[in-house]
């Protein structure tokens, strides 16, 4: 026999369906047509939400239920899951598709908001957007929907899982591992199984009003609408949600994971994004006379492609004078260590306030002694060889302190910025590429030298004068 909830559960379905299918008879080939969901619709619905934070609240682990209290609700019929979140308005804020969250249990109904919940103590929003130029849409979605469900029972059964992907692509994946080490795994995979598929035109429209399935591929798009903020200042308002939502008990694993925000372990490792970088800028395609033509694979007569995984890398190496010997070391053999597996051509860039000098190397034999020149630092003149050069990828090896602002742009390659143990933040308001860290290094002895004298730019002499 039906429980009440479920009763209203499926009258409300019923509902939502009537409201698309007039929509669609009305507007199907109407442009600009925005679909109205009438108020009492959304008041009868949120009613049922209500219910369903209700059991929350009752549940042993009711750090959802008061972590729910705080978020905006919306409606929307174009989001291709149950629910979504993203931030807006100093808030999170949680969006329900009615015609795929009303066909759930009640239980699943409750695991599909503690699975946005989890995105969001997991800075997921954030880590999203960071790993994007790394790896495609769907391994970022896969890889981050195992992370969270793994903690979940009661999935609905579209949820993707670890024993599911497993499954479909042929993988041993091992449980409770990091977003990363998944993103990594899928990707190769699914770079496997798109070199045997042609390319076919998506012919979906842009900004479509009625999502009726679950579509993994499209899970987070919500989380590109996110109002841009620092990471720093939405750590500190997930932060302030959490706080207000430790009023009951918290399950264990909810533990290590406020435990990983609190030391700020949810940036995407600086090696691991150059590596997947490295796999996405090859370059000069090679014909195959075996493989069709992705875009026209009915023709027979053109010859199909393959990547020759040679590109061009720039680096470029800081010699300013707040750069130690020990912070330029640790950077050229962080390069040496990724790049040794890939036959790309590298470049060394040595610069401060202007690029003093460039050479290639294919190995750590044929890098050369510092220049001792430590002036200031620009980061534009950088940017002004890399565009003449015809490079991939620029990575680019600083404390972060030079100009607010790039005088050039860079043209037709990625770029990653990596800020150095003893650096803090890359002062450009607009980086152009994504910006990591490394990990902080012991500086066995530092010693005053008047070369390190400010010849122009920005430098760290610039903080205090030195008396003598």
């Amino acid at each position: 026999m039906e429980t009440y909830f479920e009763v209203q559960s499926k009258e409300l379905y019923e509902k939502a369906h009537t409201i698309i299918t007039n929509f669609l008879a009305k507007n199907r080939k109407a442009e600009n047509s925005k679909l109205t969901i009438p108020d009492d619709f959304t008041a009868e619905f949120f009613h049922l939400v209500d219910k369903v934070n209700l059991s929350l609240m009752e549940d042993t682990d009711n750090f959802y239920g008061y972590f729910l209290f705080q978020m905006a609700r919306e409606l929307r019929f174009d989001i291709s899951s149950p629910t979504a979140v993203n931030f807006k308005g100093a808030k999170y804020v949680i969006y329900f598709n009615p015609i795929i969250f009303l066909t759930l249990t009640l239980k699943q109904m409750e695991t599909t908001i503690k699975h946005e919940i989890l995105h969001i103590i997991s800075l997921h929003v954030i880590r999203a957007k960071e790993s994007k130029a790394a790896y495609s849409q769907t391994a970022i979605n896969m890889a981050m929907d195992i992370v969270v469900n793994t903690f979940l029972d009661h999935l609905p059964p579209y949820a993707t899982t670890l024993e599911a992907v497993n499954a479909n692509y042929d993988l041993k994946l091992l449980p409770f591992e990091s977003f990363e080490y998944y993103a990594d795994k899928l990707q190769t995979a699914i770079d496997l199984l798109d070199e045997g598929k042609a390319e076919i035109a998506d012919d979906t429209t842009a900004g479509e009003l009625i999502e009726t399935i679950y579509n993994p591929e499209k899970t987070h798009d919500l989380w590109e609408a996110s109002h841009e903020l620092e990471e720093k200042t939405l750590t500190e308002f997930t932060e302030k949600f959490i706080a207000a939502a430790q009023k009951g008990s918290i399950p264990h694993y909810l533990d290590n994971l406020l435990a990983a925000l609190k030391n700020s372990q949810a940036e995407l490792p600086w090696n691991l994004y150059l590596k997947r970088l490295m796999g996405t800028v090859a370059s000069e395609p090679k014909k195959a006379i075996t493989r069709r033509n992705r875009r026209q694979p009915e023709r027979l007569d053109l010859r199909g492609q393959l990547r020759s995984h040679k590109a061009k890398i720039a680096v470029a190496l800081d010699i300013s004078g707040s750069i130690t010997d020990e912070e330029f070391y640790q950077a050229i053999k962080e390069v040496i260590t990724i790049v040794k597996n890939y036959r790309h051509e590298i470049t060394i860039i040595e610069c401060d306030s202007e690029v003093r000098r460039s050479y290639q190397i294919q190995s750590a034999k044929d890098i050369k002694p510092r220049l001792n020149i430590r002036g200031g630092t620009r980061f534009t003149p950088v940017f002004e060889y890399a565009n003449n050069s015809g490079i991939n990828l620029l990575v680019y090896f600083t404390d972060g302190k030079g100009e607010d602002k790039l005088l050039t742009k860079p043209r037709g390659y990625k770029a990653l910025w990596v800020i150095s143990g003893r650096g803090d933040k890359l002062s450009l308001k607009e980086p152009f590429g994504a910006v990591k860290k490394l990990n902080a290094i012991e500086i066995k002895d530092i010693v005053v030298d008047m070369n390190d004298v400010k010849i122009d730019g920005y430098s760290m002499n610039d903080q205090e004068r030195l008396h003598i």
